[in-house]
């Protein structure tokens, strides 16, 4: 429409005011995987600190406080102990907020708590710790579900930002939050007034990692990504007696051992077969010595489903099984069984918001490259992440993180054998890129979040 001469002029002026304003630094992908890169040697070594001193569930205290002082070193304003457990006792739960501006409110969370598991992986800086467990027993602590791994990408995401806050607006809030592995952390801290106190998200990323991708990789999807879980206690009760006069009993030991293959029987013949469902007797305690039939002996359950409507219908099968077997045993009425659902153990399915998913993938493919964004499978494991959320009404994602060595993968998948994964003793990601991997993807996740 304008001839060339009455353009140039314009050009010119635009040039001029667009050359007066201050430099905005971008990152490229390139730019963010190098400095993950340059960072690697320390976090390196706070992955090896971290892993050689795991701390169980409610007992973070170390952990936490080791957290808290490298983010203060970053210069974000860090309050510590954040987190009120059902009990009233005190949680270690940190928070750290940088201010930068006007703009959104970004969580990142990590977990911070180790499994009781005796690690065999036989790697230069394993675990030898020993603690002792609720129940009261001598068990061994190992970070084998990666929250070794979740801290220090989230040390290294807290560098990139602080070291960026020209390329962005806003606040970033992360988290440490104690106590996944028993699904009451997040609630714990929500309940000591963590939005209230530090100010409601406008978004919630976490990231986990995973043996079955490889590490250099992502891997997304989005709506329902992890099953909901509830842990529920069932005690068998009967007639204790001398362990040579069975039939003045009524033995718990052997309602307990029906009642565990009855159980597998509830998803496998009583629930949809297209409802997905897993219920697991993972603990059994009772008896104090050989040559006594005990009063009492209590199981360890857990249920993980995708509905509401299955997990409600489980539960009511497990007292009605329980029941079934105490009174084929002519229990009296006094000593039927007793089911107890926990309160506080409890997170419902962990749902990826479609939008922001979609989102964060496509920033994932510009900056790791197509081949290292996977799509993720939905699990049956769990997540109390998701309680972040606040039920969806805050979008919310969490993607893998991949941690396994690609040509062990590889193998692995061509002889049908999987790696060991989390919850194993033999757990062992490849930490460096997967650190590396990490640190970048969630930099430019939360970079183009904060950039509004």
């Amino acid at each position: 429409m304008f001839s060339g001469p009455m353009i140039r002029p314009v050009i010119t002026l635009a040039a001029i005011t667009i050359a007066a304003l201050p430099p905005i630094a971008q990152s490229t992908p390139s730019d963010l995987a190098a400095s993950a890169a340059k960072q690697l040697p320390s976090l390196s070594e706070t992955y090896k600190h971290l892993h050689r001193n795991p701390e169980l569930s409610h007992h973070e205290e170390k952990t936490s406080a080791l957290l808290a002082a490298e983010l203060r070193k970053l210069g974000y304003t860090v309050t510590e102990r954040i987190g009120k457990y059902a009990d009233g006792s005190q949680a270690y739960g940190v928070v750290a907020i940088l201010q930068n501006g006007v703009g959104p409110r970004l969580l990142i969370r990590s977990d911070m708590d180790a499994l009781p598991v005796v690690e065999k992986t036989g790697l230069d800086y394993a675990s030898t710790v020993r603690s002792t467990n609720a129940q009261g027993q001598d068990v061994g602590v190992m970070h084998a579900c990666g929250h070794d791994i979740h801290m220090t990408v989230l040390l290294g995401v807290a560098h990139e930002m602080a070291d960026r806050k020209s390329q962005w607006h806003g606040t970033l809030m992360l988290i440490g939050q104690p106590s996944e592995e028993t699904i009451d952390g997040a609630r714990a801290m929500l309940a000591d007034g963590l939005y209230e106190r530090f100010g409601k998200p406008d978004f919630v990323l976490s990231e986990h990692d995973d043996s079955t991708h490889a590490a250099g990789s992502v891997a997304l999807k989005s709506g329902p990504m992890l099953a909901s879980s509830t842990s529920i206690d069932v005690t068998m009760r009967g007639v204790g007696a001398h362990g040579s006069a069975p039939q003045l009993s009524k033995d718990p030991v052997l309602m307990a051992a029906e009642f565990v293959v009855l159980a597998q029987t509830i998803v496998a013949r009583q629930i949809d077969p297209q409802q997905p469902a897993v219920l697991t007797v993972g603990m059994i305690h009772g008896g104090a010595k050989r040559n006594i039939i005990p009063e009492e002996v209590t199981m360890g359950l857990t249920l993980r489903t995708y509905s509401d409507k299955v997990r409600d219908q489980i539960i009511a099968d497990v007292r009605r099984t329980a029941d079934g077997i105490a009174m084929g045993y002519g229990v009296p009425q006094d000593r039927m069984p007793i089911v107890t659902v926990s309160a506080t153990e409890i997170t419902p399915v962990e749902a990826n918001d479609p939008t922001l998913t979609e989102r964060m993938r496509k920033v994932a493919i510009s900056t790791l490259g197509a081949d290292h964004v996977d799509p993720a499978d939905s699990v049956m494991g769990s997540e109390d992440v998701g309680l972040f959320s606040l039920d969806g009404k805050i979008p919310a994602m969490m993607f893998r993180l991949g941690a396994a060595d690609p040509t062990k993968l590889a193998h692995a998948v061509e002889i049908g054998v999987p790696l060991p994964g989390p919850h194993s003793p033999l757990f062992a990601p490849v930490y460096a890129p997967t650190i590396q991997t990490g640190v970048t993807a969630m930099t430019a996740m939360a970079l183009d979040l904060l950039k509004e």
